[in-house]
């Protein structure tokens, strides 16, 4: 650009016009100009490839409103369809998963889920690992449908809600301690069976003990004794016919025919045995069987 000087003068007077003294340039010229052209056209270039990429990747990673790819934004949290697979810790209040399918958690390690209180400490942990399923907490606890406690555990006991308690191993149940129960049943066509191989067996009630067995017999065997002691009452024998088919054989009492009839006799120390029947008592208080 040229910048003129100008000299106004008044009408009727000429004077002539100065020359150009000093002339100034202004703008890049040469190879400046052409550095410049080129880096706008390099920076023209990296914008569309900057763009090209970024729409590739919105439609790679299905970019939408609403999420992205299997991820969705709902008002309820976030809802994630078919697999997904975490690298680090996954922190969530609910994950359930949709009415029609079921959740599977999968891990080729262990599957850990932790409960956490306000200051970040673990208050409960479930481990499911490939030979154990642990749990650590106060208290262990599965409820029915409509809310009813099945089974519960904790420190001091364990409760089963159940109105039945089947056990179907061979070997049945086995107690290294105290049972407590109102009842213990067969399961229907099987065999009821109390056992103890090396020690004693005792079943106590503070207001009776009720056997029954509607379509079998009842038997109680032992290596030694067998004791039903009344503290308070009496045992009642009530059948139609009560048998003791071992009992020992005591010396003949006094004379009468018997007929084949013979008479159960007691011993001082409370010892059982038969003595042949006759007109009167034929036991002997001294009879060799007492001895």
């Amino acid at each position: 650009m040229v910048r003129e000087q100008y000299i106004t003068t008044t009408p009727g007077t000429s004077l002539e016009r100065p020359k150009n003294e000093y002339v100034y340039k202004i703008g890049i010229y040469g190879w400046r100009k052409r550095c410049l052209y080129l880096f706008v056209l390099l920076l023209l270039i990296i914008l569309v490839v900057n763009f090209s990429l970024t729409i590739w990747i919105l439609k790679v990673m299905w970019f939408s409103p609403t999420g992205m790819g299997h991820l969705r934004v709902t008002k309820e949290g976030l809802r994630l369809e078919g697999e997904s697979e975490f690298l680090f810790p996954l922190y969530a209040k609910e994950i359930h998963s949709r009415v029609d399918s079921s959740l599977l958690l999968q891990s080729t390690h262990n599957v850990t889920v932790n409960a956490r209180n306000s200051n970040g400490e673990v208050t409960g942990r479930l481990n499911v690992g490939p030979k154990m399923v642990e749990f650590h907490g106060q208290q262990f606890q599965i409820n029915s449908k409509d809310g009813k406690p099945l089974f519960m555990v904790d420190e001091n006991e364990v409760v089963i809600g159940t109105d039945k308690l089947r056990v179907t191993g061979p070997e049945g149940a086995l107690f290294e301690h105290s049972v407590e129960t109102p009842l213990v049943k067969a399961e229907a066509f099987k065999q009821l069976r109390l056992e103890s191989p090396t020690r004693s067996l005792s079943m106590d009630a503070p207001r009776g003990i009720n056997i029954k067995a509607q379509a079998g017999n009842i038997e109680a065997l032992s290596q030694m004794d067998i004791k039903l002691h009344s503290s308070d009452g009496v045992l009642l024998l009530d059948a139609e016919t009560v048998r003791l088919p071992k009992l020992p054989e005591g010396t003949r009492g006094g004379s009468g025919i018997s007929q084949g009839l013979y008479e159960i006799c007691v011993c001082p120390d409370g010892k059982l045995y038969l003595s042949v029947a006759g007109v009167g008592s034929t036991c002997q208080e001294y009879s060799r069987v007492c001895q």
